[in-house]
C-alpha cells in the first residue's frame, strides 16, 4: 500500500548540506564587509542558529545587526546590506537540486501522492523558495522560521499533516538525520528513512543536532520511491 504523503527534509535530503569549509568561508566574508571581527562574528552567527531558524529574526539583516550590536559596533547600512546580500547568495546557490530530487517529486505526484517539505532554515529560504524547481512540486512546505517551531518539535510535524489533511501514520518522512527529525517523526507516529547519498557522507557536510539513527536508510531517490509504495 502506498503512503498518503511523502515527507521531505530540504538542506541534505532534496539539496547538499552546507559544507563547512563553504559556510565559514561566507561568513567571513559578511564579517570583513562588515569590518567585524571574524572569529568573534563567526561565533556569534553560530550561537544564534535557533534564533534564526525560529523566526526572531524577519531577515538576514536583522540578524546582522543583532550581532553587530553585541560586539558594539558602529556599522553603516549599505555594509549591513552587503553582508546580508552575501548570506542571501550562499542560500539562493545551495538550493540547487540535488541529482533525482526534482524527477522523484514529479513521480510521486503524478502518482497521486501528496507531498510535503518540513525544514529548519532561516528567513532567506522561505523567501527564495517560490523560485526554485521544488515549488511547484510540493503540496504544502513548512518552515521553521516561520512556524517559529523546529524539529523535533512534535507540533511542526503534526501542523503539516493537518495542512496536507493526512495523519502522520499514513506518512513517510525522509531526512539526512539532522536536528533529530527522524526520531521526531516517528515520535508523532510517521514512517521515517534516513537518506545519505554517497557524495554526501562526508565528514565536512555541516548537520546540526545529527542524530543516530538505526531504522531504516537508503542512499538513492530511487529507493525513496520503492519505500513510498512500502506502507507499514
Amino acid at each position: 500500500m502506498q503512503y498518503d504523503a511523502v515527507i521531505f527534509d530540504l538542506f541534505g535530503t532534496l539539496v547538499a548540506n552546507f559544507t563547512i569549509q563553504e559556510h565559514e568561508r561566507v561568513l567571513s566574508e559578511m564579517a570583513s564587509v562588515l569590518s567585524a571581527p571574524r572569529d568573534d562574528f563567526v561565533r556569534l552567527w553560530l550561537a544564534s542558529f535557533n534564533e534564526r531558524c525560529t523566526g526572531k529574526f524577519e531577515s538576514p539583516a536583522a540578524n546582522i545587526e543583532h550581532i553587530c550590536q553585541a560586539l558594539h559596533l558602529s556599522v553603516p547600512p549599505e555594509a549591513v546590506e552587503a553582508a546580508a546580500r552575501i548570506r542571501f547568495d550562499f542560500t539562493r546557490r545551495s538550493l540547487t537540486p540535488l541529482p533525482g530530487a526534482v524527477e522523484t517529486l514529479e513521480r510521486l505526484k503524478a502518482s497521486g501522492c501528496k507531498t510535503g517539505l518540513l525544514t529548519d532554515c532561516s528567513p532567506e529560504t522561505p523567501m527564495l523558495w517560490p523560485d526554485t524547481p521544488f515549488a511547484p512540486l510540493v503540496d504544502v512546505p513548512v518552515f521553521s522560521c516561520v512556524e517559529r517551531l523546529k524539529k523535533p518539535d512534535p507540533r511542526i510535524y503534526l501542523r503539516l499533516c493537518k495542512r496536507l489533511a493526512v495523519e502522520p501514520q499514513a506518512c513517510l518522512y525522509v531526512g539526512d538525520g539532522g536536528s533529530h527529525e527522524l526520531t521526531g517523526a516517528t515520535g508523532v507516529g510517521m514512517s521515517a528513512v534516513l537518506i545519505r547519498a554517497p557524495s554526501q557522507t562526508g565528514h565536512d557536510a555541516l548537520r546540526i543536532d545529527e542524530e543516530q539513527w538505526d531504522g531504516p536508510a537508503v542512499a538513492t531517490f530511487d529507493e525513496v520511491l520503492v519505500s513510498s509504495t512500502q506502507r507499514k
